[in-house]
């Protein structure tokens, strides 16, 4: 018995792909740029594109590349239209190595060969070179004589998530792009958009701690998606998305915070067992709630607090009137102290001890204020 094609599911992450440089998210001060170079015409001959994971770099060096060969650019993005838009034909003068399986000097050498021969149908034959800091130093040297020297049709667009194991000579013969982290409200925004498009019902508090979760990546905020509506269905809800990510909801935060600082360490103890017992993760609810010690430290220290936190109306009161009882430099000591132990509680063989042990130094140091 054969399968329909047709019911094999997506990831919303491939889904939603963006094809255009208006569906990058986040990173206009890059995707202008790089439409306004389309749109004049003129390219430099290797652009590199750093940023942590899922920020858009491949999505935009494909469309750029694309771009770059299209013959009725839309403002600078391809039209998907035209001949080098719309079929096979503008893939092959687009090349793309993932550096990561092909970090050999051989492959490069292989580059610089096929780099002499003209692009077949467009302008320009484009290399994509992606995860390039995995390159072995032989390869670095291959790739630095093409970088040198190369021909008038070719550009290269290398991208990385290490920038800073790049050898200085490849770096200095780049124009370099950062992207940045995409804001929570801007990936909530994005979330709401698929979600109604795919007839999905969300809670928004819901929908904000699943972009809060992606931690400002456009992909692994998708992923999150994916895995949220796999198990609620088309009706998601606060309470379920808490489940699933493992994650306390903010009155856990708030009632630990109001128990330490009032040094009532049977309190702590009892919140982070019945924590445990839930199945939360010791080091997620660590992060947490250093996270919460922050959130309360801008809002006693910034004048629009909310505009950084972003947080729904209802939980930054809760947060506002508990920042209001509370000092500033104790709130940094518990930062202090729980961020030190973030990297201990990979390897404790007791990871519960461990976050009780951070309490107990709390409560019995000098820093707190005494009630």
């Amino acid at each position: 018995m054969g399968y329909n094609r047709s019911m094999i599911y997506q990831a919303l992450y491939r889904k939603y792909r963006p094809r255009t440089f208006e569906g990058i998210i986040g990173q206009d001060h890059i995707t202008q740029t790089l439409a306004n170079q389309v749109k004049a015409g003129k390219f430099v001959h290797a652009y590199l594109f750093c940023g942590s994971r899922g920020t858009g770099k491949t999505s935009t060096a494909k469309i750029f590349a694309h771009a770059i060969n299209c013959t009725n650019n839309q403002n600078g993005s391809p039209c998907g239209k035209c001949e080098l838009c719309s079929n096979d034909t503008g893939d092959m003068d687009i090349v793309e190595i993932d550096a990561a399986s092909n970090n050999r000097v051989d492959e490069i050498r292989d580059l610089k060969e096929s780099v002499k021969f003209a692009p077949l149908y467009g302008k320009y034959k484009i290399y994509i070179i992606d995860e390039v800091h995995m390159l072995t130093d032989s390869a670095y040297n291959a790739l630095l004589k093409t970088l040198e020297e190369p021909p008038a049709h070719v550009v290269f667009i290398l991208a990385t998530t290490e920038p800073h194991k790049l050898p200085a000579t490849i770096l200095s013969r780049c124009v370099r792009f950062d992207f940045n982290l995409v804001s929570v409200e801007k990936l909530t925004k994005h979330l709401e958009e698929i979600f109604k498009k795919e007839g999905i019902k969300s809670e928004p508090e819901a929908t904000k701690v699943i972009a809060g979760a992606g931690e400002g990546s456009v992909r692994d905020t998708l992923s999150i998606a994916d895995s949220v509506s796999a198990y609620c269905g088309n009706n998601i809800t606060l309470e379920k998305v808490l489940e699933i990510l493992s994650l306390n909801d903010s009155q856990t935060y708030i009632d630990i915070t109001n128990a330490l600082f009032a040094k009532d360490l049977g309190a702590c103890l009892e919140i982070i067992e019945k924590s445990y017992l839930a199945g939360k993760n010791m080091s997620v609810f660590t992060k947490d709630l250093s996270v919460h010690f922050r959130d309360l430290l801008v809002i006693k220290t910034c004048s629009e607090p909310n505009k950084i936190l972003n947080l729904p109306k209802e939980i930054f009161e809760k947060y506002e009137a508990q920042a209001k009882e509370l000092e500033a430099k104790d709130l940094m000591t518990a930062m202090k102290v729980f961020g030190g132990i973030e990297s201990e509680l990979k390897y404790a063989l007791s990871p519960k001890i461990l976050v009780e042990t951070a309490i107990v130094s709390i409560i019995a140091g000098e820093d707190l204020k005494k009630n």
